[in-house]
């Protein structure tokens, strides 16, 4: 099998995108070669069955040079492969989602969204197969979607020795934005506290394009004295991950129905146990790990899960659940489906 694969980013090092570098790796393993074309590239060392080409952003070219650079390596790799996996991107397969039909290249798409519009229809409509992982995607409705693991490496993401979990510790990992509802998880810290609950919040991410909404989380935390227990920290690399994971009890994510957040699977492939709101994964993880995206709601899932009692009654739950959404267990199907 030659793939052509098309993603936005080829970095190990990025804090929200690296993850799929390890896709293509392990993918450049059980494959004849991987064409990938990226918007951008940084930092990868991939096996030499593997070529990269960049559209430029790196460069800070515009849109015009992006698209006449995408069809500049179309005619240069043309005849080097005989799939086509785009990762995301519908804009892609609009740009040239005529040409592999004509060509009969079959054109394999994954897009994990809530929302979606008339293009992405006409997207999926001159695709072979789409891919999710959610129920909830706004792809997940149609006959030829076909429902994937989120592709989490589980030899990567584990416990990290000598990191001592820390006691009445959560986190949060992932940018800062509001569809990650950062300020009702701030609420509920602040209703446990009150309460004499004790707790602490630990943010790491960065705001991409909402500072204003980052500035007010920052302003709340101040105003309301919880300084010393909600802590905000910058995107980290993704190798610095598990030890992040590894020194906290438990990891919220707060995101929307729709998507599904694979920190949700690297923290609990940490040992860390998972509170989350998107109940689209509730036939995957424990239902005491659900909850909904109300302060006090929140509050009482925290509190109850900090108890070990109740971290040790959904150990194996939580590591079939990690197992289920591994990386090998991504590639695996991945390849039985392109086959």
């Amino acid at each position: 099998m030659r793939l052509l694969i098309i993603t936005q980013k080829m970095d190990k090092s990025d804090p929200v995108l690296g993850f799929f570098y390890g896709w293509v790796n392990e993918l450049a393993k059980k494959v004849e070669t991987i064409e990938v074309i990226c918007l951008e590239k940084g930092e990868f060392n991939l096996p030499k069955n593997v070529t990269v080409y960049s559209l430029g952003k790196e460069e800070h070219f515009s849109k015009i040079v992006y698209i006449r650079n995408f069809y500049r390596y179309l005619r240069v790799i043309s005849g080097s492969y005989d799939k086509v996996f785009v990762h995301m991107n519908q804009e892609y397969i609009l740009l040239a989602g005529l040409y592999w039909n004509i060509k009969r290249i079959p054109i394999y798409f994954w897009r994990n969204h809530p929302n979606g519009n008339f293009l992405t229809r006409v997207a999926v409509s001159l695709s072979t197969k789409i891919f999710c992982t959610s129920k909830s995607s706004f792809t997940a409705r149609f006959y030829k979607t076909v429902l994937m693991p989120a592709g989490i490496d589980t030899n990567f993401f584990k416990p990290k020795d000598g990191v001592v979990r820390k006691k009445y510790s959560v986190c949060m990992v992932g940018r800062i934005a509001q569809i990650k509802h950062i300020d009702v998880a701030i609420e509920a810290i602040n209703l446990l506290t009150k309460n004499g609950t004790q707790v602490t919040l630990d943010i790491i991410g960065s705001s991409v394009s909402e500072k204003s909404y980052e500035e007010s989380l920052k302003n709340y935390v101040k105003k309301n004295n919880l300084s010393s227990i909600i802590h905000f920290s910058e995107a980290v690399k993704p190798e610095i991950l598990p030890e992040i994971y590894s020194s906290h009890e438990l990891c919220l994510n707060l995101t929307d129905v729709g998507s599904f957040d694979k920190t949700i699977v690297e923290a609990a492939s940490c040992g860390t146990i998972p509170v989350i709101s998107n109940d689209s994964l509730k036939d995957m993880l424990p239902l005491v790990c659900l909850t909904s995206n109300f302060a006090e709601s929140i509050a009482g899932s925290i509190k109850r899960l900090l108890d070990p009692s109740e971290q040790i009654k959904i150990q194996k739950d939580l590591e079939n659940f990690v197992h289920s959404q591994s990386l090998n267990n991504l590639v695996d199907k991945l390849l039985l489906e392109l086959a």
